[in-house]
């Protein structure tokens, strides 16, 4: 069996879990913006971990069959093939209050590419090597071809930190190393301790996880083997420089499509890191030209890393 193979149970059983009333319906107001284009509904991060939307923004990933069908003859539709994924704002009500979620598009079929090891930068994969729900998905053949795909991005993940790893790691060594190592191709604004965070969270799932790798053969836990290590460290540094710029570019391309995207921006950055910055007026009129004058600040401020 591989280890691919192995873990389908486990995210299978992942996909299903209970979702509050909150997430589910901002899910689906979600995917009501572009009815029968939409194949599945992907629900990932705090408001997953934690089953509740208070004082944050739910993360969404719609899946769709093409990006003929949801962005027609628009620019958006190469800018998502070109440089994914397309994010949107959406605000939901329920129950008398309001449910604020971000939303990104992509193909299954793209969706599927950028979990796999083929894609070197760890955006996709790293993301969805955590816990997924599958808000509402089209049928059988699609919910398993999601699935696949979700157990692929634990294995690149996996794979490809594991010549990173401690020597003789551990499950609680290995996860948060990996994800600190995901964090370094971003323009995170992390704190100290985020990563070991998201292990703790979903401990007995990660031990899960760490122990079928073990028992398998695609997986060189071994830190050491000095010439695999070297050579993971290059393809990580290659990972931390391509990732800057692709950091860089989404947060441009964010100006656009995501409506008050600089704001969310700038709170997102203040969530994580505690440093707080006020737009002025002509930077909220013109934020492309103001990007590189704010991200500079933030930097220096140590809003990034």
């Amino acid at each position: 069996m591989t280890f691919l193979s192995s873990l389908a149970d486990l995210i299978s059983a992942e996909v299903k879990r209970p979702l509050s009333p909150a997430l589910a319906s901002v899910a689906e107001a979600a995917r009501e913006r572009y009815g029968d284009g939409i194949v599945a509904v992907l629900i990932y991060g705090s408001c997953l971990r934690e089953n509740s939307d208070e004082g944050k923004i739910v993360d969404i990933y719609l899946l769709a069959e093409e990006y003929s069908q949801i962005h027609g003859r628009s620019p958006m539709r190469w800018l998502n093939r070109w440089l994914p994924p397309n994010v949107y704002y959406l605000e939901s009500h329920h129950c008398d209050r309001i449910v604020r979620a971000k939303y990104a598009l992509l193909t299954l079929e793209h969706f599927c590419q950028l979990v796999a090891p083929t894609t070197l930068h760890p955006y996709f994969w790293a993301r969805f090597a955590q816990p997924t729900a599958l808000a509402w998905v089209r049928d059988r053949t699609t919910e398993q071809a999601v699935i696949t795909a979700l157990a692929q991005a634990v294995v690149t993940l996996v794979v490809e930190a594991a010549p990173l790893a401690p020597v003789a790691a551990t499950s609680e060594t290995f996860w948060p190393a990996a994800f600190a190592a995901t964090y370094g191709t971003e323009l995170r604004a992390e704190r100290l301790g985020r990563a070991q965070e998201l292990y703790r969270a979903d401990r007995e799932r990660y031990d899960q996880i760490f122990r079928l790798a073990c028992q398998t053969t695609e997986v060189a836990f071994d830190a050491n083997r000095a010439k695999p290590r070297q050579a993971a460290r290059r393809k990580w540094r290659r990972r931390r420089y391509l990732g800057k710029i692709l950091s860089v570019s989404r947060l441009v391309k964010a100006a656009f499509s995501f409506q008050d995207g600089p704001d969310y921006l700038l709170w997102k950055v203040e969530r994580h890191s505690g440093v707080h910055y006020q737009l002025s007026a002509w930077q909220r009129r013109h934020p492309l030209m103001a990007a590189p004058a704010v991200f500079w600040r933030l930097y220096r401020r140590g809003a990034f890393r």
